[in-house]
């Protein structure tokens, strides 16, 4: 018989991910800043590039940390770029901008959010030329 349980909400919850995430939640990997890298995953994105480059120069070993400053870097880099490019388009630029902007604030809501809780979140293009540079080792 299996020793699945119930969630709170109903959910059945194998044995197995059950294990895994207590082990998961009762790690503290190592960190070259001396942070949980929950906290300096969500750090990496506070200020967005600037925070990011700073992550990537300080930490060296957590490959964590490292990604979520590499994807916090180049997610704010292209943003200010396609800004810079629509400001320059009179009207409908500055339109779709304003549109850009609450867009972007809820997409660093949400990177900051996944970062604190551990996860890999990887946005459909960054994340994905991030995660090769971490591949690569120069990430």
């Amino acid at each position: 018989m299996s020793e699945n349980k119930m969630s709170e909400k109903g959910q059945t919850v194998f044995k197995e991910e059950t294990a895994e995430q207590e082990s998961v939640g009762s790690q503290k990997m190592k960190t070259s800043t001396g942070l949980e890298e929950n906290i300096a995953g969500l750090l990496s994105y506070v200020f967005g590039a600037i925070t990011g480059v700073i992550f990537l120069i300080l930490e060296k070993d957590n490959r964590f940390i490292r990604f979520h400053a590499l994807q916090s870097t180049l997610t704010f880099v292209v943003l200010l770029i396609f800004n810079f490019i629509l400001t320059a388009i009179p009207i409908i630029g500055w339109l779709i901008g304003l549109l850009i902007a609450p867009i972007g604030f809820i997409l660093w809501i949400v990177l900051m959010v996944k970062a604190y809780q551990g996860k890999w979140f990887k946005l459909p293009v960054i994340g994905e030329i991030a995660m090769n540079q971490m591949k690569k080792g120069n990430g």
